[in-house]
């Protein structure tokens, strides 16, 4: 029986006989074993050959129809592209937008979608909507060099992303949103920022005017009164300071050469007005060696920030450096501030703005001294001195009020904690004296800016920081007891208070022994 060779299923046949063909064999009788090929008339095959195997499977494809689709428990954990959780939450840029970083003052950032032609105004306007502010107005966007010390505040009406073009890709500056109360002082209180020492004799154009009235009628023309005054300033490639007498004109900066000689012939120049930006500095002690904290640099405003190009002025006091800075920045946009503070004051403000949290008024304007005592209602006290023993008056009563209140045998201590002031906007915990002064600063050196900290030299006591006339001053509350009840005064006991809150909500009315009463609190900022 011949074999050929190939692969072979077992057959078995039936009594029926085939004749064999073209020479293959022929199967005879029952139940006949035999192999039979599986491809008749195949050819030969050599095993060194590769052979084609046509494939039969059917394509996954083919049953997506007939499949129902199942939803993917856990669609987080899928790629952002085939995610529709993460689709839907990341809509698609828009169109002509460009995204800037914007940080707190926690230090934590926030992304913004912003036009190219967007300003300092829209983005606070913006931020203020999305973070959820409880107020509107005196908001500012800084410009902060932090391995520079570097700050300043952006006008409203600059351009965003043309600020940020000037950058160097390799530092660190941020833009910062903040509070800043002090961003038009000026134009309330000229003379506390003008002060006539440092007006220039030049300035003088109209006689018979005085000092306040030529100022006002400077900035009111969107123009600023000459400045003059020393300054020290860091010599180049030297840690040396020489102190110079300096002069601020509307045609640029200057310096003498002979003393605080005006002549022609001592005046050198220094700067022009236009190209530069005057920034505050920070640690200026540490970083450049200054002599006094009250440092401020100019540069110029359309290139990289670089340390030779800084020229580092530092002050006698915070009044001399406001001065400076202010009028700088009055020099360099003149009428355009004049119309920024217009604005300003036009914004529209949300009703939670101009509220405190007992329901007052923020506005000090709208608070009024009131006489009740007569028969037809309330009348408005005009005169100031009767205003004034009004005062003291209505605070002798509360505090008599207050006393007995706080007597009363039933009175629940636990239904007012004590570590009620935690909740505050005003409450740092224990942030250091310096800390304060700089928060105070950056928000702006305003009469009333206060807050409030616990105290780093006594235990259990607490810091009032308050800013009166561009200087921050320190009142130290301290825990009292009387009839077994705890208590915090700043007066030697003379007015007692059953919690900070309390201490705070007096104090916004009522000046006590402050120079002046509580007016904006100084808050920390969170994106």
């Amino acid at each position: 029986m011949e074999v050929a060779a190939g692969p072979w299923p077992e057959v078995f046949e039936g009594d029926d006989g085939t004749e064999a063909r073209d020479g293959r064999d022929v199967l005879l009788g029952s139940s006949t074993l035999t192999l039979a090929p599986l491809v008749v008339d195949s050819p030969s095959v050599r095993r060194s050959q590769p052979i084609f195997i046509s494939s039969n499977r059917v394509r996954a494809d083919s049953f997506s129809t007939s499949v129902p689709s199942i939803p993917n428990p856990f669609p987080e954990l899928c790629s952002s592209s085939k995610s529709p959780v993460l689709i839907n939450s990341l809509p698609p840029p828009p169109a002509n937008k460009h995204l800037i970083k914007v940080y707190g003052e926690d230090s934590h950032s926030r992304s913004v979608w912003v036009s190219p032609s967007a300003t300092a105004r829209d983005v606070c306007h913006m931020l203020v909507q999305t973070a959820h502010c409880s107020d509107q107005e005196n908001w500012a966007l800084l410009e902060v060099h932090p391995s520079l010390g570097l700050e300043r505040c952006l006008e409203d009406h600059e351009v965003v992303l043309e600020v940020q073009a000037t950058w160097s890709l390799k530092g660190d500056t941020r833009f910062v949103f903040c509070k800043n109360y002090a961003k038009y002082e000026f134009f309330r209180k000229p003379m506390l920022f003008f002060p006539e020492c440092m007006i220039s004799d030049s300035a003088d154009v109209s006689k018979g005017m005085t000092s306040s009235e030529l100022i006002q009628n400077l900035l009111r023309s969107g123009t600023c009164p000459e400045i003059q005054g020393f300054l020290h300033v860091k010599e180049p490639s030297r840690k040396a300071w020489k102190k110079v007498y300096f002069f601020l004109r509307r045609s640029g900066l200057y310096c003498s050469t002979k003393g605080s000689s005006k002549e022609p012939r001592h005046l050198q120049y220094m700067a022009d007005l236009d190209d530069l930006n005057a920034y505050s500095v920070v640690n200026s002690r540490k970083l450049y060696g200054a002599t006094t904290d009250f440092t401020f640099c100019i540069k110029p405003s359309k290139n990289p920030v670089r340390t030779q190009d800084l020229k580092i002025l530092c002050a006698e006091n915070e009044q001399t450096r406001t001065c400076w800075t202010s009028a700088f920045r009055l020099f360099k946009y003149g009428k355009q501030l004049q119309c920024n503070y217009q604005l300003s004051k036009a914004a529209p403000q949300i009703q939670e703005g101009r509220r405190l949290s007992d329901g007052k008024s923020k506005s000090e304007a709208s608070l009024v001294a009131m006489d009740f005592s007569g028969k037809s209602g309330g009348r408005v006290i005009q005169n100031p001195m009767e205003a004034q023993s009004a005062e003291r008056e209505e605070a002798l009563s509360w505090r008599k009020r207050e006393a007995l209140r706080c007597s009363l045998p039933n009175l629940n201590s636990g239904t007012r904690p004590s570590s009620i002031h935690k909740s505050q906007p005003w409450f740092h915990g224990g942030i250091s004296r310096k800390e304060a002064q700089r928060l105070i600063e950056k928000q702006g050196l305003v009469d009333g800016m206060f807050l409030i900290r616990e105290s780093q030299q006594h235990s259990q006591c607490f810091v009032l920081s308050l800013c009166h006339k561009l200087k921050t001053k320190h009142y130290l509350v301290i825990p009292c007891e009387d009839g077994g009840r705890k208590y915090y005064t700043m007066d030697d006991g003379l007015t007692l208070f059953i919690d900070l809150l309390q201490l705070v909500e007096f104090h916004q009315i009522n000046k006590g022994i402050l120079p002046v009463s509580l007016k904006h609190p100084c808050v920390c900022v969170a994106l």
